[in-house]
């Protein structure tokens, strides 16, 4: 029989429509043979909703939607089955025995999803709550990548109750120009701006905190921008390097997700051979310093002089067609539908650990 993986994608991020596109990806590239992808849908409310006749057409969910004619669900977990449960009439919809959580950001990919899964006790793709959580916090995974010994830039934090705890200057002295603000807790470019005054310093610590109650503002360092690949539970991989010229001073978000134009990816890298070992070594030390299993995309940024920063961690990356992560994999020799497998089977491979583990408690 085959198992049934359920992709959960949506939700109420900035990131919702680039979900829909990772999901419809994932779905055709499951390996049906072995699989029977079941998809559970978040709104932009948060609400859950199952769709019970939408796999039986051509499955687009970025061009058709699948909320239309969905019913509310609850997920309901009894003795090691799952089930999509109808919240009005609390019948069995469907089961599944695996989730594939796509929801990207926010109540997505920061351990939200993955303690509500925990918690029901479904075996589930990605990092677990502790990486989750600490992944995609920047001030937090910078503060215990460099406790790690593992070189990060220079930065500061501000915090919404106390936005001027560090003025421009102080932050200027230290730093220089050009710098970065960002959101501390959001991902994919969104919310970042560079800065290279005053003015545009005051627009860009404006713009994070409409994004999170938390910022960070990083010094520039100048170089390529390179990402690794990295895959497994306890004795993770890393993959070949990858590197991004973005055709503008930022990779935003349209370039990582949906503009094929928006940056040139170069698959491997051109990088001096010792130099790409010694970040594809720190992209898996940096893995496990803060708890990641499943998967995860390291990025770095390398100088000239071969030195280099561990810029940040992302849990759920993206697979759009244009994605790094997927890209990274089938350059070192695993195809798509191999890298999907790979992942579910860590998913219930971890699950069964802990679960012997807490029959031993």
């Amino acid at each position: 029989m085959k198992l049934k993986v359920a992709i959960i994608f949506g939700g109420r991020s900035a990131e919702h429509e680039i979900s829909l596109i990772s999901a419809t990806n994932i779905y055709h590239a499951v390996d049906k043979a072995v699989y029977e992808p079941v998809l559970l849908g978040v709104d932009k409310n948060n609400r859950w909703y199952y769709h019970a006749d939408y796999a039986s057409v051509e499955v687009d969910l970025a061009k058709s939607s699948y909320f239309d004619g969905a019913s509310p669900v609850y997920l309901k977990s009894e003795e090691g089955k799952f089930s999509l449960t109808d919240a009005q009439n609390h019948k069995t919809l469907n089961t599944f025995d695996v989730a594939f959580p796509v929801i990207h950001g926010t109540f997505g990919e920061d351990g939200t999803l993955q303690g509500v899964l925990k918690a029901l006790d479904i075996p589930f793709v990605g990092p677990d709550v502790l990486g989750s959580a600490v992944a995609m916090d920047k001030d937090l995974t910078k503060r215990l990548l460099r406790d790690a010994g593992i070189p990060v830039a220079d930065f500061f934090t501000l915090h919404r109750h106390h936005p001027t705890a560090h003025t421009y200057e102080e932050i200027k002295e230290k730093l220089g120009l050009p710098l970065f603000v960002k959101p501390a807790n959001a991902g994919s470019s969104v919310g970042v701006s560079k800065v290279t005054d005053k003015t545009s310093f005051e627009a860009a610590v404006a713009e994070a905190f409409r994004f999170d109650n938390k910022i960070l503002i990083e010094e520039a360092v100048i170089g390529k921008e390179v990402e690794c690949a990295v895959l497994g539970n306890e004795y993770p991989e890393p993959s070949v390097l990858g590197e991004i010229t973005a055709s503008k001073d930022l990779y935003s978000y349209d370039a990582k997700y949906l503009s094929a134009d928006g940056a040139k990816l170069k698959i491997p890298a051109e990088i001096l051979e010792t130099v790409s070992d010694s970040i594809r070594a720190i992209a898996v030390k940096a893995y496990q310093a803060i708890s990641c299993e499943g998967m995860s995309r390291v990025d770095f940024l390398l100088r000239e002089d071969g030195t280099f920063v561990l810029n940040e961690i992302n849990t759920l990356p993206g697979f759009t067609s244009i994605s790094m992560y997927p890209k990274l994999w089938e350059q070192t020799g695993i195809s798509y539908k191999d890298l999907i497998t790979k992942l579910i089977h860590f998913a219930i491979a971890r699950h069964d650990r802990d679960t012997q583990l807490l029959k031993k408690l």
